[in-house]
């Protein structure tokens, strides 16, 4: 069993900071220790790993991922391989991807099959939400045996007619049966029927470009949403994790439910704290590129959510990472903006961004790896395995340098995508070296991971509610 001794960083955890020594035997953390004193000074090990000046932090917990997913006609640009790999340059060590269950069919058969594209591709580790698209007395039983397995949340769409969509009575059905079994329900809160009334109007108006998306799928219609999803709940009994709350007024619709005492959680993306409408506005049809749902919204909608998250009406930043390439796919919509494929690239920018919102003075240290890594892990039980350093937790360390520029773009980026979606952004901080399950994957610019590396992570229930 190989020793590591990582030594003279400042390990940072939700909790805590300190400059300390971490020992890793195998796939575990076994100790911390002050650094300098006797009991780290006694340690030894084949492999040391020098980490002064640098930040030794929880590799990042990524709870939002769409690898390979079917979406309009195409797919996701990014495969488990190199979407896993990107996420570790990016210094994200687990990844939760959703399965997907198709109209008429069961849930077994939508998760076999997402088993079956991640089953030895993944660098890193990976587990499985499920999205209920057909909600019905035979899925609502299966819903136990997923999560009797490991499979504890379930997403339900309130957008999408025709693809995802359920109406109320079917996301009453599936809470009412997470409320007994102790799945998570997880809602993409969009009136999709109103949406769909407005995409319609805005065509027959002539009004193609990509910035009508950002018109049409109104903030009042995410927020009216919202609120009922949470009404939903309330009356079901079950707690509720919001994904991708993009609008000032959802964020109030959660704080007044958690203000309320209920188990009401919410989730933001980078894209919503970085971007806005102005990018969908970019000349000629460049605009594509920043198109995803729920959309960017005005640039006054960011300082909402940065209070959000420090006020803790928000939980977790994961980034929805859904590419499609520019060339040959976002270019599916030209000429009508409803058929460009909605989703944006962001796995492997997701930790440098949270850290330059630490440089800016938006949220601490600590709570960029509370939102980014232990608070995911948490909310989707994996905690304390993943999302945070201790003794006995996997070994999914990052080293971080908080000091290093860097300039993000599609030329040096890993993802599988040809664009960025924050090209040209210069930020402080960068990934140094990465350690998965104690292997070093990431090392300067070396990349030393392979694909089957990661392992499939059954997960317990939500850890806020017991």
């Amino acid at each position: 069993m190989t020793r590591t001794v990582i030594r003279g960083g400042l390990v940072i955890t939700a909790a805590e900071e300190m400059h300390a020594d971490v020992l890793i035997e195998g796939e575990r953390v076994v100790a911390l220790a002050a650094f300098g004193t006797s009991a780290a000074e006694g340690w030894t090990a084949e492999r040391v790993i020098d980490a002064r000046g640098l930040y030794v932090i929880p590799g990042g917990v990524d709870v939002h991922t769409h690898m390979e997913l079917p979406f309009g006609g195409t797919a996701a640009s990014d495969t488990f391989e190199t979407g896993t790999r990107a996420a570790a340059w990016g210094g994200t060590t687990t990844i939760v991807d959703f399965a997907v269950q198709s109209i008429g069919a069961s849930l077994r058969d939508g998760l076999d099959a997402w088993h079956a594209k991640a089953e030895g591709n993944c660098a890193i580790d990976y587990g499985f939400h499920m999205i209920l698209a057909d909600v019905n007395e035979s899925s609502l039983k299966e819903m136990d045996l997923l999560v009797a397995e490991g499979v504890t949340s379930f997403k339900l769409f309130m957008a999408y007619p025709g693809v995802f969509y359920s109406d109320d009575g079917r996301i009453l059905r599936a809470m009412q049966r997470g409320a007994e079994n102790g799945g998570l329900t997880m809602m993409h809160a969009e009136n999709g029927l109103a949406i769909d009334v407005l995409v319609e109007q805005a065509l027959a108006a002539g009004k193609t470009d990509p910035r009508y998306h950002g018109e049409v799928r109104r903030e009042l219609l995410e927020a009216e949403a919202t609120h009922r999803a949470i009404k939903l709940a309330e009356v079901a009994g079950s707690p509720l994790y919001v994904v991708h709350v993009s609008a000032s007024s959802a964020v109030a619709e959660l704080a007044s439910a958690r203000d309320r005492g209920l188990n009401v959680f919410g989730e933001t993306c980078p894209q919503y704290l970085f971007l806005s409408t102005d990018n969908l506005a970019e000349p000629g049809f460049e605009g594509a590129k920043y198109v995803c749902s729920t959309p960017l919204r005005p640039r006054e909608h960011q300082a909402e959510l940065w209070k959000g998250l420090r006020t803790n009406d928000l939980q977790v930043v994961s980034t929805d990472h859904c590419p499609f390439c520019f060339v040959g796919q976002k270019e599916l919509g030209r000429g009508d903006f409803s058929k460009i494929p909605n989703g944006l690239p962001g796995v492997e920018n997701r930790m440098d961004l949270l850290h330059q919102a630490v440089v800016d003075g938006h949220i601490s240290r600590c709570r960029w790896i509370e939102i980014a890594c232990a608070t995911p892990a948490r909310m989707f039980g994996l905690y304390p395995r993943k999302g945070t350093i201790a003794p006995g937790t996997d070994a999914d360390i990052v080293l971080y340098d908080p000091a290093a520029r860097q300039t993000l773009s599609a030329e040096t980026h890993h993802m599988n995508v040809d664009y960025s979606a924050y090209e040209g952004k210069e930020i402080t901080g960068r990934v140094r070296t990465v350690l998965s399950r104690g292997t070093v994957v990431v090392d300067g610019d070396a990349y030393l991971g392979r694909p089957g590396h990661g392992r499939y992570q059954p997960r317990a229930t939500c850890q806020y509610l017991h």
